[in-house]
C-alpha cells in the first residue's frame, strides 16, 4: 500500500498574519491547500500569530537573514522529516534550494519550488549586481526539484526555455482571492459611505484607489508616476470630480506624507488596518507599476472586489483580460496621457465576471496543486 501524502511547507520568512501581497500569497495558499492535504509548516520564529491555521506551523527558523546559510538546519529538518513521515518538501522560493536539494537525497522525498517571482530578474530591475549568482542557482533549484510552481504563465514559459526545465514537471499555481464571488452592491456602498466619511470626500466623487509598500522602488516609481503624470491631467478635466486614495507604508520623508499634493485631490492614508475597506469602497484602482516580477497582488485583490482596474501592461501581467468582464483596462507601455484618459472615461457600472472567481478562488487553486502533488510518484 502506498504511504500517504505528507507534506513540509518551509517558509522562511514571516507571513502571519497576512498584511502584504507575499505574505497573503503564503498564508492563504497553506490555509486551503491544508484542507486538502495533511500539511505541516516550518517557518521562522516571528510567525506567533497562528491561532487562525488549522495545520501545525513550527516555529523554528531564526529571525536572522543568516538562517538561509545555517546548514544545522538539514539535521532538524531531516528529523521531522523521518519522524513526520514526509513524502513532499515545498519550499517558498528558491532561496533555501541547497537545503531542499539535500533532504530529497537524504531523505529520498521530493521536491517541489513554489515560485512567487523569477527572483533574479526582479533583483536585476533592482541594479542588484549580484542578480547573475542568483539567477544560475535559481536555475539549479528548479532543475533539481521533482515539479515547480510558478506564480504566472509568462514566468513558467521563461523558466522553461531559460532555465531548460521540463514542461511536464512546471504548473502555473496563481495568486489567488478569498472569495468565490463579488462582494454585494450593498456591502460596497456601506464600505463607501465608510471611506468618504473618514476623508471627508463627497458623495458624487470618483475615487480612484493605489496601495502597495512605498518603500519597494516599482511601487514608488509607480506613485511618482501618479503624482507627477496622471494627476496633472486629471485636474485640467473640469467635468471629471475625483480623489486619489494612497494607501502603503514606508513612504520616504522626503515625500512629506505628500503634504504638498493635499490641494491636488491627493489623499495619503499610509498604511490602513483593513485595505479590504478602500477596495470595496473605491471606484478605480490605478496601477501605473512599469517594474517588478510576478503578478501584482493588488490587481487580483481589487478585481475579486469589483473595481475597475486601469493598468499597464507590466502591472496586469498573468491577469486574462478576457475573464474580467470589462474591468481591466490595459495601457501600453508609459503612455500616461491615454492612462489618464480611460480614467476619465471608465465605465464603473460593469460587474466582475464568475469566470474570474473560477481562475483565482483560492478553494480552486489549493485544489489544482494538491491534484498536481499526489501526481508526483
Amino acid at each position: 500500500m502506498d504511504n500517504p501524502v505528507k507534506i513540509l511547507s518551509l517558509v522562511p520568512y514571516k507571513f502571519l498574519p497576512p498584511d502584504m501581497g507575499g505574505q497573503k500569497g503564503i498564508a492563504f495558499f497553506n490555509r486551503y491547500f491544508s484542507r486538502l492535504v495533511n500539511l505541516t509548516c516550518v517557518t521562522v520564529k516571528d510567525n506567533t500569530e497562528k491561532a487562525s491555521e488549522t495545520y501545525p506551523i513550527k516555529n523554528i527558523l531564526s529571525n536572522n537573514p543568516s538562517h538561509y546559510i545555517n546548514p544545522f538546519y538539514f539535521f532538524t529538518l531531516r528529523k521531522i522529516i523521518r519522524e513526520e513521515k514526509i513524502t513532499h518538501l515545498i519550499i517558498e522560493h528558491p532561496y533555501y534550494g541547497w537545503l531542499g536539494i539535500l533532504l530529497k537525497w537524504f531523505c529520498n522525498i521530493k521536491l517541489v519550488v513554489h515560485s512567487h517571482n523569477i527572483e533574479s530578474l526582479r533583483f536585476k530591475t533592482m541594479n542588484k549586481w549580484w542578480w547573475g549568482i542568483l539567477w544560475h542557482y535559481e536555475k539549479r533549484t528548479h532543475q533539481k526539484a521533482d515539479h515547480n510552481f510558478f506564480i504566472q504563465d509568462n514566468d513558467r514559459n521563461y523558466a522553461i526555455e531559460s532555465f531548460k526545465l521540463n514542461p511536464e514537471k512546471c504548473a502555473t499555481i496563481t495568486y489567488g482571492f478569498e472569495q468565490n464571488e463579488a462582494p454585494a452592491p450593498a456591502d460596497k456602498q456601506m464600505a463607501r459611505e465608510q471611506i468618504c466619511k473618514i476623508h471627508n470626500i463627497a458623495a458624487s466623487d470618483t475615487i480612484l484607489l493605489f496601495n502597495g509598500t512605498l518603500g519597494y522602488k516599482p511601487n514608488l516609481d509607480a506613485l511618482d508616476v501618479i503624482l507627477e503624470k496622471i494627476n496633472p491631467q486629471l485636474l485640467v478635466e473640469n467635468n471629471f470630480k475625483y480623489k486619489i486614495i494612497i494607501c502603503g507604508n514606508k513612504l520616504p520623508v522626503a515625500y512629506k506624507e505628500l503634504a504638498d499634493h493635499k490641494e491636488k485631490n491627493i489623499i495619503y492614508a499610509g498604511f490602513v488596518p483593513d485595505i479590504n475597506v478602500y477596495f470595496k469602497g473605491s471606484d478605480i484602482f490605478i496601477n501605473p507599476v512599469l517594474d517588478g516580477g510576478g503578478i501584482k497582488t493588488k490587481v487580483v485583490e481589487a478585481l475579486g472586489y469589483d473595481l475597475s482596474v486601469i493598468s499597464t501592461k507590466s502591472g496586469a501581467i498573468g491577469i486574462p483580460a478576457d475573464i474580467t468582464g470589462g474591468k481591466l483596462e490595459v495601457v501600453q507601455g508609459a503612455d500616461w496621457d491615454e492612462f489618464a484618459r480611460q480614467v476619465i472615461s471608465c465605465d464603473t457600472s460593469k460587474r466582475i465576471s464568475p469566470l474570474y472567481f473560477n481562475h483565482f478562488y483560492w478553494g480552486n487553486i489549493a485544489a489544482k496543486a494538491a491534484g498536481i502533488i499526489s501526481g508526483i510518484g
